[in-house]
């Protein structure tokens, strides 16, 4: 593999978006995913600023150069573990809109699972570690935040047509009700937890509560008679 320079939006110490998973190919998984632990262990730590390479590696117990046959740098490994991070949360929230049942009962657990994640105590800390590297290399953030083939938007969006064309909800604009869902999912528990105000992660029983109020309220606007679970 060549490693000569090239022009990234990140600068020198980060890479851009399309390098992401560009050695899975022939390369060994299982040290791959040794480098990223001990990365996520620092960065978790320190955040992005403080850590080095040299951290790094003996984190993940690996020569220098065994990372850089995975990694160009810091950034690239920052990167990975948000993409990465982000696909497990969002891969189970796609198989649960994708299963059968009442609208309400599946938006219900989706919300669940949607505000689990985002609370959790990794989501949290890689956040706060790419906003405070959003100026500096705003592809980080908006890998986790922006217009990304991996955005939940487009998924909710599909959902609600397709449970519109059975009669269950009703939105003149797909993406608005999809925006709107997800911030009454997320908003408040998730602002709690990003700005410090709440410690620890909700307990199950807080994000369920949160769910439940936050899916009856959508379909308060959305909902048909069709779209409610028989026991409603």
């Amino acid at each position: 593999m060549a490693f000569g320079k090239r022009k990234s939006g990140f600068g020198s110490d980060c890479c851009p978006i399309q390098r992401f998973g560009r050695h899975a190919a022939g390369e060994d998984p299982i040290k791959r995913a040794q480098i990223l632990e001990g990365a996520r262990q620092v960065f978790m730590n320190v955040g992005f600023d403080a850590a080095s390479m040299n951290d790094i590696t003996k984190a993940a117990g690996v020569s220098k150069g065994t990372i850089y046959v995975y990694f160009e740098n810091k950034g690239e490994l920052f990167q990975t573990i948000i993409l990465e991070a982000k696909q497990r949360i969002f891969e189970n929230l796609r198989d649960a809109l994708a299963a059968e049942g009442p609208a309400e009962d599946i938006l219900k657990r989706f919300a669940i699972g949607l505000g689990t994640g985002m609370t959790c105590d990794e989501t949290i800390k890689a956040m706060r570690i790419a906003i405070g590297v959003a100026e500096r290399f705003p592809e980080l953030v908006r890998s986790f935040f922006g217009n990304h083939p991996e955005n939940l938007i487009d998924t909710v969006s599909d959902f609600i047509v397709a449970r519109a064309e059975r009669g269950e909800l009703q939105a003149e604009d797909p993406r608005i009700a999809a925006t709107q869902l997800l911030e009454l999912c997320t908003g408040h528990l998730w602002k709690m937890r990003l700005f410090g105000l709440m410690a620890d992660e909700p307990p199950p029983e807080m994000v369920e509560a949160m769910a439940n109020e936050s899916i009856t309220l959508f379909l308060c606007r959305y909902g048909t008679s069709e779209s409610a679970s028989p026991s409603a």
